[in-house]
């Protein structure tokens, strides 16, 4: 298919001439290089338990050199940040289509979670000192960094609950205590930096100025012994090594108050503008990132199809294959749609403004993406729940995406929340409709 098929008619003179150059490349690098470098990606994760944490896969610093030739690095830093090459959100989210068909290809581009979102928090609200220390190094990709927020049992995507403490001591230092999970990138060996969502007030009055977000060397935290990375978690089974999705502890892990002005994040009991700042683009970069997992596991279905014969036939001319493949194409349009005009809206207005635009996407894209890829498994039978198919581990991810950021059920609360208002509105719009039926009665 063109590209000009695969991108919506609605956003064609949406795009920059620069923005479509950069679609078009993106197309053809992941193709060409990052589609074929998964398979060894995979292949050069070692085995040996003692170094699968310790050392990253060759291929992607060639992947990496390769997008910094062709430009596209950083694409995800919209045009708001002096920072980034500056492209639309939606332009960005049609390049992403692409990305996830991938593994690699996120990371090559340097446009892989949680740096995304952390590079976006360290550019809006960083110091001199932390974008210099953390900021440029992360744009160069020459470092990882890891976004501690989620804690075991509690409700997490209310960032009211996160328990995990940085209070004062009698020396002004922040004292941080409690345990965070499910920490990304927290286990790869180049992790130099943690953005860790802590309680640093219990003001009752105020709760949406109690928390702090606090840029920790991490390094620096594991080497006093009192931080701790307890163990990686497994997403059905999956470590993710050497990325990881980390359990961590910090146990009196203290931060003088002369290092507090380089480790506090914009300001002190700014936490919750932080997380909703980060988590709104963040929400939907995920979600272009799926499309282009649902549109690969299609390709991979029409191989099977192609080859597979049922009863003397290829499954390609059942008719139950091709309507519910037709189906899922219009599924995946759908999504597609909800995200690119979720982009859109950010890149005229703000992410704040485009909240319910940003919640509908999350809600379907996942929910919907899941159900493509359990339609593929399925049409492979054993093979695709194995490791031979690429099918099981992007099920893992994407089943993984209806939990993060929020779950389902906290944003199909807060959108129907957001629609309230206009309930009362729905009486009087039948009172006028009555009204203007009478009046044309009487005509």
């Amino acid at each position: 298919m063109s590209l000009d098929e695969e991108i919506p008619a609605v956003f064609l003179d949406k795009l920059s001439p620069k923005g479509l150059a950069a679609i078009k490349a993106t197309k053809k690098f992941v193709e060409e290089y990052c589609l074929p470098a998964d398979e060894i990606y995979f292949k050069q994760v070692s085995e040996d338990p003692s170094k699968r944490w310790k050392s990253t896969p060759e291929i992607t610093e060639h992947l990496k050199k390769k997008a910094r030739e062709l430009g596209l690095w950083n694409m995800f830093l919209s045009k708001h940040y002096p920072e980034g090459p500056g492209f639309t959100n939606l332009e960005y989210g049609l390049m992403a289509g692409y990305l996830g068909r991938s593994f690699v290809a996120p990371e090559a581009t340097n446009t892989n979670a949680p740096d995304t979102g952390n590079m976006e928090l360290f550019a809006k609200y960083g110091t001199p000192y932390q974008k210099k220390k953390w900021l440029h190094p992360l744009l160069e990709g020459n470092i990882r960094s890891a976004f501690l927020m989620t804690e075991r049992g509690t409700s997490s995507s209310n960032a009211l609950n996160i328990s995990c403490t940085a209070l004062k001591n009698s020396r002004g230092n922040y004292v941080l205590n409690g345990v965070k999970w499910f920490a990304s990138g927290a286990g790869d060996p180049r992790t130099s930096v943690w953005l860790v969502m802590c309680k640093t007030k219990d003001d009752k009055k105020n709760l949406y100025r109690n928390h702090t977000v606090l840029a920790l060397d991490a390094k620096k935290a594991l080497d006093s012994g009192k931080a701790k990375l307890i163990r990686p978690l497994g997403v059905f089974g999956y470590d993710d090594a050497p990325h990881g999705h980390c359990e961590i502890e910090f146990n009196d892990y203290e931060v003088s108050s002369e290092e507090m002005p380089n480790v506090v994040l914009s300001s002190e009991g700014s936490g919750f503008e932080l997380i909703q700042s980060r988590l709104g683009p963040g929400r939907i970069h995920h979600c272009m990132r799926l499309i282009g997992a649902a549109e690969f596991a299609l390709l991979r279905v029409v191989q099977r199809a192609n080859h597979r014969i049922i009863f003397g036939k290829p499954m390609k001319v059942r008719e139950s294959f091709i309507t519910a493949f037709a189906q899922r194409k219009i599924n995946i349009q759908r999504c597609r749609l909800l995200v690119l005009n979720a982009a859109h809206k950010i890149d005229i207005s703000n992410a704040k403004a485009a909240q319910k635009e940003i919640a509908m996407a999350k809600i379907e894209t996942p929910r919907t993406v899941v159900e493509i890829l359990d339609w593929g498994i399925q049409m492979y039978g054993a093979e695709g729940v194995s490791q031979d198919t690429e099918l099981a581990k992007m099920y893992a991810h994407a089943r993984t995406l209806r939990i993060a950021d929020g779950p389902d059920e906290a944003h199909l609360n807060q959108l129907g929340r957001a629609y309230l208002k206009y309930f009362n509105d729905v009486d009087q719009f039948f009172e006028d409709h009555k009204a203007n039926f009478e009046k044309l009665s009487k005509l």
